[in-house]
């Protein structure tokens, strides 16, 4: 019962159309295609709820930064689907030149292949954070024991790297489930998404990921960016190294400062 009731209102309403349903049909049989409509009509809508990055109807979710932060001219800059030993130092090389903090996504299996880059990335003042142990594409359907081992261990992982347990969870593609929630509470996380992406796993022209990331940019956006399965550039370079040194100057110009998400969260 009491995990029924830590469901996000929107999922509670759900199971009210569900038992709804099922009253329903004992109250007549001949109810049946209204009982039908009611159930196809609540798993199309978490379909749809799950498929949308952004959307919080299947529970919490950072997708901008509070307003403390925003007031503070603040913008967060998040780095997914590393460590990469061809790319992670290099990123850590241009975020120093212009005093920027970052906060990166880590897979667990990536981290412990390369420990010393999780450890580089602290030590540089930017922080880890779960991206799950094993980045598994398929993770959207699954149930509350996958996700939770999927998450955990990787809490396990990058907390034994660097010393410091992960705060915030993002899912593969940003797609979940309804499970995901009720876990994230449970180990203490919170969900992150963004306010924008580039797209730089899918396009190498610099130029596009750019026009996505700073079409009016505002202090408070979260961007998406990858060090990790990165897309390479007609130069066979990660977009993001193309990307990143013009970003952080569009940045300088409007006057925000990138911030790690932990330190923007920090009233």
């Amino acid at each position: 019962m009491r995990a029924l009731f830590s469901l996000p209102r929107w999922l509670l309403i759900g199971v009210f159309l569900h038992v709804l349903a099922g009253a329903l049909l004992l109250i007549d049989v001949a109810w049946w295609p209204l009982s039908l409509a009611l159930i196809l009509m609540t798993h199309t809508a978490i379909a749809i709820a799950g498929l949308l990055p952004r959307c919080s109807l299947l529970g919490a979710n950072l997708v901008r930064l509070p307003t403390a932060a925003i007031r503070r001219g603040e913008i967060a800059i998040t780095i997914d689907d590393g460590p990469n030993p061809e790319v992670t130092p290099r990123v850590l090389q241009i975020l120093k030149m212009y005093d920027a903090k970052a906060t990166f996504f880590c897979i667990g299996e990536r981290a412990e292949r390369y420990p010393e880059l999780c450890r580089a990335i602290v030590a540089a003042g930017h922080h880890v954070e779960n991206h799950g142990q094993r980045h598994r594409h398929h993770s959207s359907l699954f149930g509350p024991q996958q996700w939770l081992n999927e998450i955990s261990a990787a809490q396990t992982t990058l907390h034994r790297i660097t010393g410091r347990r992960p705060q915030f969870f993002r899912a593969v593609a940003g797609l979940r489930n309804p499970f995901l929630d009720s876990v994230l509470c449970r180990l203490d996380l919170r969900l992150a998404t963004w306010t924008r992406r580039g797209y730089d796993t899918r396009t190498g022209n610099a130029a596009k990921v750019l026009q996505r990331l700073t079409r009016n940019l505002a202090a408070g956006d979260i961007l998406l960016l990858h060090d990790g399965n990165a897309a390479h550039t007609q130069h066979d370079t990660a977009v993001i190294l193309d990307v990143l040194p013009t970003l952080l100057g569009a940045i300088v110009e409007r006057k925000l400062r990138p911030v790690t998400l932990s330190d923007a969260l920090n009233d």
